[in-house]
């Protein structure tokens, strides 16, 4: 790894003597990472903990994941381990049962998804991403998680300038220069330039700015970047605390991490923590701000269609979920966050919110994808069925499946427990109902498939 000399004398400048060690650690390989969904799976994988995070694991080689069908019934996320330390912001500082949350450049999800569990729930998440591909890919991601709490918007950070003192939190993972990904991504080194790195703060700082107002007073704002210089990191921290009306917060640390603190955030490097290159700051909002007020209007009801009752029976608590209808579609959201996601509707782009349950298709109610992923989902409701992993895989690639042993109608075939979708047996046929844009396309080889879960028989 040759790595660009203004970028080794910089980084020198910061670290010193630990230089050395810190690019010996680069030439080294990246670990890998997961953070398990515990709504999903019980079950913990064989490999070291991530002592930051309690749902997180290194595994002791990297496998092939689309051979997983766990992956795809969102039973894990692949994550780096330095960026699962945002759990320490939710242990130490969050205090009420139901924040509304912010992921503000949330693609692919890592940090979404774990911002779901962390939320458990309750209160409100809202996933944005900037660019229109990567808000689908963060919305597919999502809905695999499961978790019916979730708006996800595709909007540019002004967009929001309408939602002032709307969150309790703000979780910013800023655009930045990439240095804490040389190790993992090569491409990131010859991108790399001390221009990029101003560009970078600056923009680093305009999006702050424009969406600080969104947050309450009192409100914490979480800073990261995946660098090591200084103007991306401790400067801009700085520069925020001063000119936004903020206060840097601490966390307390177990000094057996490696995590280096330099009084203005937390920085993970590769030669003193088991991760990639990760900055984390927390600030809390100091100035005053107006506490967002609902604008409470009637809602029409045009080309509204009634629930049918069977699509109740689907949820395992229908009456905490507001039902409603879209056209001849239904969705369920958090009913003491309705309020607030009709207020997000009216300001924002809005590309799902809630779970989506089902369908009418002339006199039947087809289930959804996503509901079979869902947290909420009432397994009672449904014939199910466990594959074994062929046929796990062959309708993850949407190819047909049989199953004999199974009645006619609608049954929700899992893996390992682990639900993955839903297809309508007719008896002689079996019509797979998995979304064509999320199906595996890349040849199956049974020899990349190495579970590293422990299942017994």
């Amino acid at each position: 790894m040759e790595l660009p000399e203004a970028f080794r004398s910089r980084t020198k400048e910061i670290l010193g003597d630990e230089y050395e060690a810190f690019e010996k650690a680069l030439q080294g390989v990246s670990p890998t990472s997961i953070r398990r969904n515990e709504h999903k799976l019980n079950l913990c994988p064989r490999g070291e903990n991530v002592p930051w995070c309690k749902s997180g694991y290194y595994l002791s080689d990297r496998p092939s994941f689309t051979m997983d069908p766990l992956i795809h019934g969102g039973a894990y996320y692949v994550q780096e381990a330095s960026s699962m330390f945002l759990e320490q912001v939710f242990a130490q500082l969050v205090e009420q049962d139901s924040p509304r949350v912010l992921d503000l450049c949330a693609a692919p999800g890592g940090k979404s998804t774990h911002l779901a569990s962390l939320l458990n729930g309750h209160g409100l998440l809202v996933s944005n991403e900037v660019i229109r591909t990567r808000a689908k890919i963060l919305s597919e991601n999502l809905t695999k998680w499961g978790a019916p709490n979730v708006v996800v918007t595709n909007n540019d950070p002004k967009d929001f300038s309408h939602l002032k003192g709307f969150f309790d939190l703000v979780f910013v993972d800023a655009p930045c220069s990439g240095e804490g990904m040389f190790r993992k991504d090569p491409q990131s080194i010859t991108e790399w330039t001390v221009d990029n790195v101003k560009l970078c703060s600056e923009r680093q700082r305009r999006i702050v700015a424009d969406i600080f107002p969104t947050l309450k007073s009192e409100g914490i704002l979480v800073y990261s970047t995946c660098t090591y210089n200084r103007e991306e990191d401790e400067e801009n921290v700085k520069w925020m605390a001063e000119n936004l009306g903020a206060e840097v917060l601490p966390l307390n640390l177990d000094g057996s991490w490696g995590v280096s603190t330099s009084g203005l955030g937390y920085h993970f490097y590769p030669h003193k923590t088991k991760g990639e290159g990760f900055f984390l700051a927390v600030l809390r909002k100091t100035e005053d701000e107006s506490e967002f007020r609902i604008r409470f209007s009637k809602e029409k009801e045009n080309n509204k269609i009634a629930v049918p009752d069977v699509v109740r029976t689907w949820l395992t608590h229908p009456d905490n979920y507001k039902i409603w209808s879209n056209a001849d579609s239904f969705y369920a959201i958090p009913a003491k966050q309705e309020a607030y996601i009709k207020a997000l509707k009216a300001e924002l782009n809005v590309i799902q919110s809630g779970v989506s349950l089902g369908c009418l298709k002339g006199k039947d109610v087809l289930p959804d994808e996503s509901l079979a992923l869902s947290w909420i989902i009432n397994k009672r409701a449904f014939e199910t069925v466990d594959l074994e992993w062929k046929d796990a895989i062959a309708f993850l690639k949407k190819d047909n499946i049989l199953l004999p042993d199974s009645g006619k109608g609608w049954v929700m075939v899992q893996f390992e427990g682990v639900p993955l979708g839903f297809a309508k047996n007719l008896g002689n046929r079996v019509n797979n109902a998995y979304p064509q844009e999320w199906r595996i396309r890349m040849e199956v080889d049974a020899s990349k498939y190495a579970p590293f879960f422990s299942f017994e028989k």
